[in-house]
């Protein structure tokens, strides 16, 4: 079967072909470092298998333009950039790889929280710029004793309150379907969304972008929580409403953010090509324009969508990426998304 890979870097070409040979599967791969969607297409259209990475965009029209198409294998935990429906009309399956990063992303929710409550990141770029060691308005403050609200207890959702709990804070959480079994399992409690918001000193997000969960913190949960909290998101920018973060912060209502992810942060980090070649109908402007101010405040970290980004996490999805093809050759598919 020819199978197309696509934003593969030189590394992972090599990984993936080490493995390919090594495997019985019987595969024409083809990789391809840029991404995939209606404006990126290859001149070879006749994959049978598609693999990509979030950056991708698979709707109708880049399903459609794949004759051949038989399966979709996204490289992530998310789906999102995907078009189910119209793939199910086609009757191409979707796999995803449903726990490569759960540890990974979970350590980088408290790299976000420990730069925002120590001022790491104040504290070196004042040494680095000015040489100077003085403590003067670098004073942070302790986890220990603080409460932590974990908004979605899955995979990750579990390995942040075991970290949590290694740093003694008090653990409550939500989840739309919560497992009881739980709290005295890892050390925490179930509580209403709701009181989550109001008695947490940080909240952190570690939901599925879905139709639920657009904009879930909002103008009204965010003016629900704590005055002076800390709001963490390393789950999907559609699921904080910048505009309303951005007023939160500004009138003093959270004491500050850590952000991996930002609403139309494709755009945010290539205004070039959305100047010259976007299509402006496609992007909210004034979400373009409020990423740009969250990025200049003084109490919010942004990251680049980096939280998955070990060699560890990278490999397991790889792996995880040749078992669904494999799955899928043999006629047991696994991790298919619905």
């Amino acid at each position: 079967m020819k199978v197309s890979f696509f934003t593969i870097k030189l590394w992972e070409k090599e990984y993936l072909e080490n493995k390919l040979e090594k495997s019985k599967l019987k595969l024409e791969p083809e990789y391809f470092k840029e991404k995939l969607d209606k404006d990126h297409l290859p001149k070879n259209k006749d994959a049978e298998i598609i693999s990509v990475f979030v950056d991708s965009e698979v709707n109708k029209e880049v399903i459609h333009a794949f004759p051949n198409l038989k399966l979709i294998v996204a490289r992530s935990t998310g789906y999102d950039h995907i078009d189910l429906k119209e793939a199910a009309k086609r009757k191409i399956s979707v796999t995803y790889v449903p726990d490569y990063g759960e540890n990974t992303v979970a350590e980088f929710t408290f790299a976000l929280i420990l730069a925002l409550s120590r001022k790491i990141l104040k504290a070196h770029e004042q040494i680095r710029k000015t040489g100077s060691f003085s403590q003067e308005n670098l004073q942070g403050f302790d986890l220990k004793g603080k409460t932590i609200g974990v908004v979605g207890t899955g995979r990750i959702g579990k390995n942040t309150i075991r970290i949590a709990n290694g740093f003694g804070m008090n653990v409550i959480a939500y989840d739309i379907q919560p497992e009881k079994k739980l709290e005295k399992l890892l050390n925490f409690k179930f509580v209403s969304f709701k009181e989550l918001l109001k008695t947490s000193d940080i909240v952190t997000l570690h939901v599925p972008y879905i139709k639920a969960t657009h904009h879930l913190m909002n103008h009204d949960t965010l003016q629900l929580m704590k005055k002076g909290a800390y709001l963490i998101n390393t789950a999907r920018g559609q699921v904080v409403e910048t505009e309303a973060l951005v007023k939160a912060l500004k009138d003093g209502s959270l004491g500050g953010a850590g952000l991996d992810v930002l609403e139309e942060e494709n755009v945010t980090c290539d205004e070039l090509q959305f100047v010259l070649g976007g299509h402006p109908e496609e992007h909210n402007l004034r979400t373009v324009l409020e990423n740009h101010i969250l990025i200049e405040m003084p109490n919010v970290v942004v990251t680049p969508h980096n939280a998955f980004n070990t060699k560890e996490a990278l490999e397991r999805i790889l792996d995880t990426t040749i078992k669904n093809i494999e799955s899928f050759q043999i006629g047991k598919l696994i991790n298919e998304a619905k």
